[in-house]
């Protein structure tokens, strides 16, 4: 059991650092197209962070366990609506500033597309045509987003180098290097598989309920690092643009991908409920913090870090 902890923590890890590299790499292009930083956060960091689950997610449902990947998403989104936005409020020196209308919109499509999936699965049953409602409702989102012509005004810190002279050069090492970070993450996320398949084996739990509590929050590592850093340097669109983008690609793209490609019924649904609950605790309380106090400081942190511990509590003790 020791041993595959450890490996399941080097995986998560590994998942995380080449998530991390891939973030790099991706922000680099970035800065060379000149993109806008709401842009870059969204789509950038939230579809980087969001490649763990994506690699773990769709290896889960072709392995036959799209239940684990059905409990990493709910369970991921858990822990970045409370966990990592508390990791952000600790950080940041003076808080997360949330009173722009985009933020204030972009929030209630999180918490509606964060409770989307909950909904979907009441009859126990998560079928393509399900699958397809979670895609569309994610380029419903996106089509809004590229609507607001105020989401592309500031663009993302200083443009790169000029690379003209070795632009092909350029190209090519920076398609290789992503290539090569593909093929790593699709590696971990073979060995996260394996070793959650031994947890749910030997502790008798369900492969749901290892999603949940440990896969969920072993797939958030790239989003708390990304957090911590961001905070750090008081970019708090940055923080908030790849949290809210990583709910939303993970409850709406990740999950839609998996339930085209291995459809899938639920019949003892006991793993979710407290998951369930909890999550909707979390979005009501992450919704008053952003539509009402304009900034998320250190207290609406704790009292975030409070939710997840009391999930965390409340799910073991039961179990």
């Amino acid at each position: 059991m020791v041993f595959q902890i450890i490996i399941f923590i080097i995986a998560c890890f590994a998942l995380s650092w080449l998530s991390k590299s891939l973030v790099k790499t991706l922000v680099e292009t970035a800065k060379y197209l000149k993109w806008r930083e709401f842009v870059v956060g969204f789509f950038v960091m939230a579809a980087a962070t969001s490649l763990p689950n994506l690699f773990v997610d769709i290896n889960a449902a072709l392995q036959g366990f799209p239940q684990m990947a059905f409990g990493d998403v709910v369970g991921g989104n858990l822990v970045d609506l409370t966990l990592v936005m508390a990791l952000a409020a600790f950080f940041s020196k003076k808080g997360i500033p949330t009173g722009s209308r985009l933020i204030q919109k972009s929030a209630i499509f999180t918490a509606i597309i964060a409770v989307l999936p909950l909904i979907l699965i009441l009859d126990k049953e998560f079928s393509r045509v399900d699958g397809i409602i979670l895609i569309a409702s994610f380029f419903v989102y996106i089509i809004w987003l590229f609507s607001r012509a105020e989401n592309f005004e500031k663009t993302y810190r200083k443009s790169a180098k000029n690379k003209s002279s070795m632009d092909v050069f350029w190209a090519l090492k920076s398609f290789g290097k992503l290539l090569f970070l593909l093929i790593l993450l699709m590696t971990a996320s073979f060995i996260v598989i394996d070793t959650a398949q031994f947890f749910a084996s030997s502790l008798g739990v369900s492969m749901a309920l290892v999603g949940v509590l440990i896969v969920g929050l072993g797939n958030s590592f790239p989003e708390a690092y990304f957090a911590v850093i961001s905070a750090r340097k008081g970019e708090g669109w940055m923080i908030l643009g790849d949290l809210m983008g990583s709910v939303i690609v993970c409850a709406s793209l990740v999950l839609g991908i998996v339930a085209l490609i291995s459809p899938f019924r639920i019949d003892d649904f006991s793993p979710f409920l407290i998951a369930r609950a909890f999550t909707l605790i979390a979005i009501g309380w992450y919704l008053f913090a952003i539509r009402s106090q304009k900034k998320i400081t250190k207290k609406e942190g704790l009292a975030l870090l409070a939710i997840y511990v009391g999930f965390l509590m409340t799910e073991v003790f039961i179990e």
